[in-house]
């Protein structure tokens, strides 16, 4: 198991590491999965705008991208997370940065134990599974 957390073109975000680690390993094991491995990457608007169009032909900005590489049980994936987008949404719903920010990271996770956000009812299941997740952070 390795949840490692790399920046790119940006400062690592002041998160509590062990504490993240400990929280998606949770998380996981919750939902009958184990931890593979997971990297988180933070990186700027711009790095993860050239990565949505290199490697989804999407041409706009986004919050994360998430590349899953999980099989059967064991959940990994790279997890590419805007900190400008996370900072601009956490101001646009007047939320805390670090917790908009650990929001995101878990909805990555959550991507890769295998729920989705494409319609209406799996975006309400997956508010659901981030509020409940983020509580078991905050506790």
């Amino acid at each position: 198991m390795a949840i490692e957390f790399y920046s790119e073109d940006v400062d690592l975000p002041k998160i509590d590491i062990n504490k993240c680690e400990q929280w998606f390993a949770q998380v996981v094991e919750n939902q009958g999965f184990v931890v593979g491995d997971i990297t988180i990457v933070f990186v700027s608007d711009n790095y993860l705008l050239e990565m949505n169009n290199q490697y989804l032909d999407h041409d706009y900005y986004t919050d994360i991208i998430t590349f899953d590489y999980t099989e059967e049980k064991t959940v990994s994936g790279d997890l590419f997370i805007s900190v400008d987008t996370v900072l601009s949404n956490s101001q646009e719903f007047g939320v805390d940065y670090l917790n908009e920010l650990h929001r995101v990271m878990i909805h990555g996770v959550l991507h890769l134990i295998g729920f989705d956000d494409k319609s209406e009812v799996h975006q309400l299941e997956m508010t659901k599974m981030e509020n409940s997740s983020l509580e078991l952070l905050l506790n």
